[in-house]
């Protein structure tokens, strides 16, 4: 049974803007999948269907996660049931020190010999933050900030760990860094569903990938048979062929790419 499962998910907001149409998706226990997709093709809104954050929805289908049906559940319940949610925006709490931001992520636990532990753990998986655990976390640089948010998300315990774009805006040494700590949380057995926009480097790591386009999966599959793909290729890696499309505006999927 997969960990996190999507069965024909429609999300709108105000009621009348459809941004999911019919979205079928599955996060297997201790894989690493990845959602690739352009901007405004509904990405971060499929996270928050899924974490709780988009009240009243999704409008129809159904989400079931570690067994359980929770459509229309509130984040604290999702969470408590194993789901972390890193979001698009480095959320810090900027007058907080590194180390009280990262206990703030296990603030309903009662184990602190095993939270302890894990600090430990985190502070092995990000070594800045353990030597500026006492310094602001306002004071970061952009990819400090970014491992900082991630680790507060693991003293949560997660099963599943949602990432939306953790790269962005980081210099390259923080990402390659960034995707090789996701590479080791899950062979921690935290499963991982990862939104991403440098997808050359996130299907390098992935297990699995999905395509999602105008609201809509369109294609899914093996991180190399998405890489040989012709449209994945002119779209996302960057590889232009002889009927690449001028400009991805003017490229409308109208069904699965083959």
């Amino acid at each position: 049974m997969a960990l996190l499962e999507l069965a024909n998910v429609e999300t709108a907001y105000g009621g009348h803007i459809t941004v999911l149409r019919g979205v079928s998706l599955q996060v297997e226990e201790g894989l690493l999948m990845v959602l690739l997709g352009a901007n405004g093709a509904g990405k971060t809104t499929l996270l928050r269907t899924v974490s709780g954050l988009i009240p009243d929805q999704p409008e129809k289908g159904r989400i079931r996660f570690a067994g359980q049906d929770v459509t229309r559940w509130e984040p604290e319940a999702v969470a408590r049931l194993g789901l972390a949610h890193v979001l698009d925006r480095r959320g810090v709490f900027p007058e907080l020190t590194v180390e009280e931001n990262l206990r703030l992520g296990a603030y309903a636990r009662r184990d602190e010999a095993a939270v302890r532990a894990d600090l430990d753990w985190v502070h092995g998986l990000f070594p800045i933050l353990a030597e500026r655990r006492r310094q602001q976390a306002g004071l970061l640089s952009g990819g400090e900030q970014q491992m900082l948010v991630i680790a507060r998300a693991l003293l949560g315990r997660p099963r599943l760990l949602m990432l939306d774009e953790p790269s962005i805006g980081l210099a390259p040494r923080f990402v390659e860094q960034i995707f090789e700590t996701l590479l080791r949380i899950k062979e921690q057995g935290t499963a991982l569903l990862l939104v991403e926009q440098n997808a050359r480097l996130a299907l390098r790591v992935a297990d699995y990938g999905y395509v999602l386009e105008t609201g809509r999966l369109v294609l899914e599959g093996p991180p190399g048979e998405l890489a040989a793909n012709r449209n994945v290729r002119e779209l996302y890696l960057g590889v232009e062929t002889e009927a690449s499309v001028k400009g991805y505006r003017r490229y409308r999927p109208r069904r699965r790419w083959a």
